[in-house]
C-alpha cells in the first residue's frame, strides 16, 4: 500500500524495505499479520489505518521487521529506544549508590523506574542538583526502603526557592500547589499516594478487582 524512502531506522533485504512501521492485525499467539506498510513513522501509519477501506478489524500500527511469510517480528522502534535512553538519564539523576544494598528481587528499583516514567510522560523531569541546569528545579525523588516506597516532592527554580524574588509567601503557595499536583498525577496513574509533610510517599497501587 505504501512505499517510503529508506531511512536510517529501516532495513533493506533483497532491495525491499522490511523494517519500519506497519499496519498489523495482532495475533495473541504469535506474530501479527501485516496489512500495509512500511510507513515513515507511527503517525503516518495511524493516518493510513484511518483511511483503510474494508480492512480487517483490530488493525494497529506496530514497528518491526516484515518476514517473508507476511508476518511481523516486533522490534523496538527508534522512539522506544529514545524513550528508554531518556528514562535512563532521568534515573541517573538519583543519588549514586541508592540501590547498592538492594538485592535483585527487591521491588523498590522497579517502583522507582515506574514513577520516573509516569512523571516523565507528564512532562516532569527529575531535579538534578549536580547538573548544569540544577537551578531549574524539578521533581525530587528519594527511594526509602524504610517506607517501602518513594518520597516525591517538588523543587522550584532557584529564583523561587533560594532567592525568593517573589517573596516567601509566593514560594510557599507555589510549593504547595506543585506538591499537590505531583500527588494527583501519581494517584491518577494508579499509585498509592500518602501525604508526608509537604511531599508524599508513593507505593504500588492495589490491583484492580476482577469483576
Amino acid at each position: 500500500m505504501s512505499t517510503v524512502g529508506t531511512r536510517f531506522d529501516e532495513v533493506v533485504l533483497g532491495g525491499v524495505v522490511r523494517q519500519g512501521w506497519w499496519l498489523v492485525v495482532d495475533d495473541e499467539d504469535g506474530p501479527g499479520l501485516v496489512v500495509a506498510g512500511p510507513f515513515g513513522d507511527r503517525d503516518e501509519a495511524v493516518w493510513a489505518a484511518e483511511d483503510l477501506e474494508d480492512g480487517p478489524a483490530g488493525v494497529e500500527p506496530v514497528y518491526g521487521v516484515r518476514r517473508a511469510d507476511g508476518l511481523l517480528r516486533r522490534r523496538s522502534s527508534p522512539q522506544d529506544r529514545a524513550w528508554w535512553s531518556f528514562l535512563g538519564e532521568q534515573v541517573d539523576r538519583l543519588p549514586e549508590g541508592w540501590d547498592a544494598d538492594l538485592d535483585d528481587e527487591h521491588p523498590l528499583p522497579g517502583l522507582v523506574v515506574e514513577v520516573v516514567g509516569v512523571l516523565a510522560e507528564a512532562g516532569l523531569s527529575l531535579y538534578d542538583p549536580t547538573g548544569a541546569d540544577g537551578e531549574l528545579g524539578g521533581v525530587c525523588l528519594t527511594p526509602e526502603t524504610a517506607l517501602d516506597g518513594v518520597v516525591v516532592g517538588w523543587r522550584q527554580h532557584d529564583r523561587m526557592s533560594l532567592e525568593q524574588l517573589h517573596g516567601a509567601a509566593a514560594d510557599a503557595l507555589v510549593q504547595q500547589v506543585m506538591n499537590r499536583a505531583l500527588a494527583e498525577v501519581l494517584t491518577v496513574r494508579g499509585f498509592a499516594v500518602e501525604p508526608l509533610g509537604g511531599a508524599c510517599v508513593v507505593r504500588e497501587g492495589e490491583p484492580e478487582p476482577v469483576e
